[in-house]
């Protein structure tokens, strides 16, 4: 919550509380930007609130209120009652303006809250098989993820990001045989790419570094004999390549976990029996089930099949448990738009080990089509046809890209047009976002001359006092973006921001050598609007450029 709103907050809770004996927390007083600039600075409905409790007419209680807070004139300017009870506020400019002693104080800190109270959260992201390149689709997991545990740190929560590699199923073991396959070909003998396997480019590649270290080493080894050795290559070097790409993404990992460690730790086994000991499962036809209608699923579900072997929700069990006894209050879960069907029934498997289900949080992302002179890309690893995010980033920059995904909510379906990313105008948000903070920096190099001011009484223009407001809207924003893990809010802002400053730069002379202490806090403000952009920008990964 910025400063003015707490303030504001806090007088009317004392007005109500003087007047009516009526004790409220600052989370039941909702305060509002009016749409319309006539209706003040700030408005709230506390009053249409509080008639209901009251039993009285909203209108009277605003009158009441406003009585009691007109008192304080060195808050407010007036105060007025409008429609079924809302009360307006206009405050002192100066009051608005003195954020701007905060921001300068503060710098890279601008924005940052401690609504996260220290929670310890689990965001885990991207996880996706390492059996070829990574594709826009995940792209977009890494954009938000990535985003999401930025806004959430920012806003005081104690986040730890996490790649869960997929490595002991049959995908890794169908590119272990592609890859096996590649190397035969290399070697001059004749193979084939399995049915299931995999046709990228990468394959061809690590297979021609493999050539390159052991030459024809296991080309007369017997097939199954050696796949062990080419699923252990493939996964490093596929491993290795992901971890790169991520990096030129901007986006890094605290922790990575192995699949096939949670089974070589015996976690997989220790769930089962966990589970029975909860009274959880049942066998039926010979197969172990799990209790998940208990807790919402609309069927139970096999977590052992009858020939012995686990299905694919037992060891993510185990995993989930692994992640609480690590100590995380909440585990938040990326996951892709064909798992929406997976949700209740992990969520389920949580409350059955005795987990609050809200402590196990799924965001899906919808998948991401890509558009380059009107056509769509089509994504496929096993068909090799697949755009790599190294190709994209090349096409369009980490910035454009990064900017597009975090831009719209995780749940919807989205186009990146490849023409609009790298396009240098207005029309391109992450253009029109950069160039506002260039567009900032080089004020500030023409005006070094100058120091900035320590009192603000004259910025008053109404191009000002918007952009005054709405930069002190930063904290709020960050924090409300943190609890919804809704980047594009922040995207939203920035573009508000870039649009309020070059409509106050468009009226207002910054540099003025015939007016020097207005010159002076001009430049105060747009200071903060410069802290304000990098600060915003860096929560969703993207650069603060200071020339363009």
């Amino acid at each position: 919550m910025n400063q003015v709103e707490n303030k504001l907050k806090k007088l009317i809770i004392k007005a109500v509380n003087d007047i009516y004996s009526v004790e409220l927390s600052l989370s039941d007083i909702v305060i509002e930007i009016p749409k319309d600039k006539s209706h003040g600075d700030y408005a709230t409905n506390v009053a249409m609130r509080l008639a209901k409790p009251l039993k009285s007419n909203p209108v009277k209680i605003a009158n009441s209120l406003k009585d009691e807070l007109v008192k304080d004139t060195d808050f407010f300017r007036s105060i007025a009652i409008a429609g079924p009870g809302f009360i307006n506020f206009t405050l002192n400019n100066e009051l608005i303006s003195n954020i701007l002693h905060t921001i300068l104080e503060q710098i890279d800190d601008y924005g940052r809250t401690t609504s996260g109270q220290g929670l310890k959260v689990n965001l885990e992201y991207v996880s996706a098989n390492p059996t070829g390149d990574l594709h826009p689709g995940h792209a977009r997991g890494a954009a938000m993820g990535d985003s999401v545990a930025r806004i959430m740190r920012f806003a005081g929560y104690d986040v730890t990001r996490e790649y869960y590699v997929n490595d002991a199923g049959n995908q890794i073991d169908n590119m272990a045989r592609s890859l096996q396959a590649r190397y035969l070909q290399r070697c001059g003998a004749s193979a084939e790419i399995p049915e299931d396997g995999y046709n990228g480019p990468d394959l061809i590649m690590i297979a021609d570094k493999l050539y390159q270290e052991v030459n024809d080493k296991y080309l007369s080894m017997p097939k199954e004999e050696s796949l062990p050795f080419f699923r252990s290559f493939g996964l490093k070097e596929e491993l290795t390549k992901l971890k790169e790409d991520l990096i030129l993404f901007n986006v890094e990992f605290d922790v990575w976990t192995s699949e096939q460690s949670i089974y070589d730790r015996g976690l997989v086994e220790k769930a089962v029996k966990r589970l029975d000991e909860l009274n959880m499962t049942y066998e039926f036809e010979d197969a172990v089930w799990l209790k998940t209608t208990l807790f919402g699923d609309d069927k139970d579900r096999v977590i052992v099949r009858s020939n012995g072997l686990y299905t694919y929700l037992t060891p993510d069990i185990a995993y989930h448990i692994d992640k609480f006894e690590r100590g995380f209050d909440r585990l938040v879960n990326f996951l892709g738009a064909d798992h929406h069907g997976y949700i209740n029934r992990l969520k389920a498997a949580v409350q059955a080990l005795g987990h609050d289900k809200d402590q196990l949080e799924i965001d899906i992302i919808q998948m991401a089509r890509m558009i380059k002179d009107g056509k769509e890309f089509k994504m496929s690893k096993r068909t090799g046809k697949a755009v790599a995010l190294k190709d994209l980033i090349e096409e369009a920059g980490v910035d454009a890209v990064r900017y597009y995904f975090a831009s719209r909510a995780a749940d919807t379906h989205m186009d990146l047009d490849l023409d609009m990313a790298v396009k240098q105008s207005n029309e391109n948000p992450v253009y029109y976002a950069q160039y506002a903070h260039a567009r900032v920096c080089s004020i500030l190099r023409s005006g070094e001359e100058y120091e900035l001011a320590s009192n603000f009484e004259r910025l008053s223009d109404p191009k000002e006092i918007d952009l005054l407001k709405f930069i002190n809207e930063f904290p709020k924003v960050v924090s409300d973006a943190a609890l919804s893990r809704q980047p594009h809010k922040v995207c939203n802002y920035i573009q508000k921001l870039a649009a309020l400053f070059h409509s106050f730069y468009g009226e207002c002379k910054v540099l003025d050598p015939e007016d020097v202490d207005l010159t002076k806090q001009r430049l105060a403000l747009v200071s903060a609007v410069k802290i304000t952009l990098k600060n915003a920008l860096g929560l969703i990964g993207v650069s603060a450029p200071e020339r363009m």
